[in-house]
């Protein structure tokens, strides 16, 4: 089995900052890509950003400049650098990794999500 928890989420003011963390466990051979997806109410989810186990990024036009991802490949851990935050990246947060087990095919996996919650 393998799970991934996130926290990190919670209530700031517009132009401030969160750290999301993103911890995978469990019988894990490697994992590829990680990313962090979100969803606010009424909106599908949305691909916020990604990186793969080379370290290569991608990110929404909507966060660039002002989101970083990382990942501790040691810790199985991924993580979102949140500045300049807007009202409008309110939404919950969902950790996202591509992950290879033993005898079996690479799949993704995806945490519980954690609320992001930004006031004007």
């Amino acid at each position: 089995q393998v799970q991934l928890v996130e926290s990190g989420g919670g209530l700031v003011q517009a132009g401030g900052s969160l750290r999301l963390s993103c911890a995978a466990s469990g019988t894990i051979l490697s994992i590829n890509a990680m990313g962090w997806y979100r969803q606010a109410p009424g909106n599908q989810r949305e691909l916020v950003a990604t990186i793969t186990g080379g370290g290569s990024t991608n990110y929404a036009d909507s966060v660039k400049g002002r989101f970083t991802i990382s990942r501790d490949n040691a810790k199985n851990t991924v993580y979102l650098q949140m500045n300049s935050l807007k009202p409008e990246d309110t939404a919950v947060y969902y950790c996202n990794a591509n992950i290879r087990r033993y005898y079996t095919n690479d799949r993704d996996f995806w945490g519980q999500g954690t609320q992001v919650t930004v006031s004007s």
